[in-house]
């Protein structure tokens, strides 16, 4: 239970400015038990309260910031040469130093040392410390996430010679050695539908590659490397597409011949500058195999969609954890908030979304995990559903759970003031950013079509079920059916064409894991209320409702659900 002191107790309007974002979540400290080996674990866990405590307050500070003075563009210096410098504010530069540098996030899973640890660590201890880090600060886990992708897929398919060149350079926590990652692949004719991808790769005498066209979305435009997608065969369709890697400055040290055109003023993300890209010839170097760069560039575009769920779960908790400390703090005729039902009804329903999407985190963590470590096909299989499932679902839950934790806190929700207004904001951009809700949902489709997904996955929830905490006998045979119905509905929405179904059965099926994930966590210690948290998946998520029914009273179930945070 969080023993936090109020921050503000003498004021009323509530202000959790200086809480410790780790302590003050009843799940996190069990969870990272429950996920991450014991030593490692052990090892961890004064970074993660260290991180906690920043996050709640200099890094939250900084935030808030960046997200005011967003960055801008120096077209050219004061002697009339073009640069295309991006010029960042002190305090998002600060908050780079403190991701890449002192925290190794886009680095930690490629190397050693980082954080006095010996060894490269498992990708559930990046997402750990990364979904705490998000909860202050968003923007710039874009770029951090494109670095560690950007890593992840020139090791797997890079050039040795390549690879030993730019791996240390984009994994280095020497602040002035690091170059960051990006990926330019987002043109004005071809967002998701990439097979129609006009830029041009044109292969010369020397044995050099050079790009010539136009990116139209480049977020994170000024850095040291991107993985960009060109035309490289003169074949229509992805089979001409090749992937390179785009150095933004060139071995004599000059800048590449690309330009950034402007910068685009944005609804959230604000910190972070995004760009438009024109490329005038650039040098690029082949990553893979000619006229297979959607496929190595799908690798990247996954590993960035789980991070993309893993932001959207923590928007969520700093939403339930800001509207739990404001109910708890905040007293309107004559009570406090959090002793009114209704609001009780609120915040549990809340604290169920958010927690679905962290469960479904370190489930899909762990699996990408097992599919690197091992050629099984199923461990494949399992991560291929899951990264479209959580970048689904997650991130169109994540713009309804800090909507509603904006209206707990009321005006000043409302306000830029306070995170909740950021938080609404910056979680829009998760539903569109590596596919929309329709593109991400018709790939879970397209992956139980291709694989043995949908089998593979089916095993993985009954294990999970089995070896996690029993349902009440009760409920028992609803969850049952629902089990079988989620399945049998993606089953027939993608072995019988139905792309219309497409969104219904890849909710089914989240719902479906994330209910299993919670029950197995719930037989960890410091866990158990996690089986209240299926119950409520279950009851609220996936079975049938009559909507004009008069329910049961729920208050006691919503207590229960927040008895560990209140």
């Amino acid at each position: 239970m969080p023993t936090t002191p109020p921050v503000s107790a003498t004021t009323d309007i509530p202000d959790s400015r200086g809480l410790n974002l780790f302590s003050a979540d009843p799940y996190a400290a069990s969870l990272c038990a429950l996920y991450l080996p014991p030593a490692l674990h052990a090892h961890l866990l004064p970074h993660l309260d260290r991180l906690g405590a920043l996050a709640g307050s200099h890094i939250d500070e900084l935030a808030a910031v960046a997200d005011r003075n967003p960055p801008t563009l120096s077209v050219r210096n004061r002697a009339g040469q073009e640069e295309s410098r991006v010029l960042k504010h002190p305090a998002y530069v600060e908050l780079e130093r403190l991701a890449y540098s002192e925290f190794g996030l886009a680095a930690l899973a490629h190397r050693g040392g980082v954080l006095g640890w010996p060894e490269p660590m498992p990708s559930v201890a990046k997402y750990a410390l990364s979904h705490l880090f998000v909860q202050a600060e968003f923007g710039l886990c874009c770029p951090v996430s494109m670095t560690d992708s950007l890593a992840r897929t020139l090791r797997k398919f890079g050039d040795p010679a390549l690879v030993e060149r730019v791996l240390p350079q984009v994994t280095s926590q020497d602040f002035d050695d690091l170059r960051q990652g990006a990926m330019f692949m987002t043109e004005q004719g071809a967002g998701s539908d990439v097979s129609a991808t006009t830029t041009r790769a044109e292969l010369h005498d020397d044995g050099t590659w050079r790009l010539h066209g136009d990116k139209w979305f480049c977020s994170n435009p000024d850095a040291g490397f991107a993985m960009v997608l060109a035309r490289s065969e003169p074949v229509d369709g992805l089979k001409g597409v090749s992937l390179f890697l785009l150095p933004r400055d060139l071995p004599d040290g000059t800048h590449n011949a690309y330009r950034i055109l402007r910068l685009k003023s944005k609804l959230g993300t604000r910190s972070m500058a995004s760009g438009e890209i024109r490329l005038d010839g650039a040098l690029a170097w082949l990553v893979g195999e000619r006229g297979k760069g959607f496929k190595h560039m799908a690798d990247m575009i996954n590993n960035s969609r789980l991070s993309n769920g893993m932001r959207a779960a923590g928007l969520m908790r700093r939403a339930v954890t800001e509207a739990v400390y404001f109910a708890r703090h905040r007293r309107a005729f004559g009570k406090r908030l959090v002793d009114m039902p209704l609001m009780r009804r609120q915040l549990a329903k809340m604290n169920v979304w958010a927690e679905q999407a962290r469960s479904i985190m370190f489930q899909t963590a762990a699996a990408q995990a097992n599919a690197d470590h091992d050629a099984n096909a199923d461990a494949a299989a399992l991560t291929r559903v899951l990264t479209p499932l959580i970048k689904f679902r997650a991130c169109r839950d994540a713009r309804k759970v800090t909507g509603d934790g904006m209206e707990v806190r009321g005006g000043c929700g409302y306000i830029e003031e306070f995170v909740e207004s950021r938080l609404v904001r910056d979680a829009h951009l998760g539903s569109i950013w590596e596919g929309t809700s329709n593109i991400v949902a018709l790939d879970v489709l397209r992956a139980i079509q291709k694989t043995d997904a949908l089998a593979v996955l089916r095993r993985h929830v009954d294990t999970l079920l089995q070896d996690g905490v029993a349902c009440d006998p009760a409920l028992a045979g609803q969850q049952r059916h629902a089990m079988d119905g989620a399945f049998a509905l993606a089953r027939h929405a993608a072995l019988e064409n139905r792309p219309d179904l497409a969104r219904q059965a890849a909710s089914a099926l989240y719902h479906a894991l994330s209910l299993a994930a919670l029950r197995w966590e719930a037989r960890a210690p410091g866990l158990a209320s996690r089986a209240l948290l299926a119950d409520q998946v279950l009851l609220h998520r996936m079975a049938p409702r009559d909507p004009c029914a008069i329910p049961a009273d729920e208050d006691a179930a919503c207590r229960a659900l927040l008895a560990d945070t209140l």
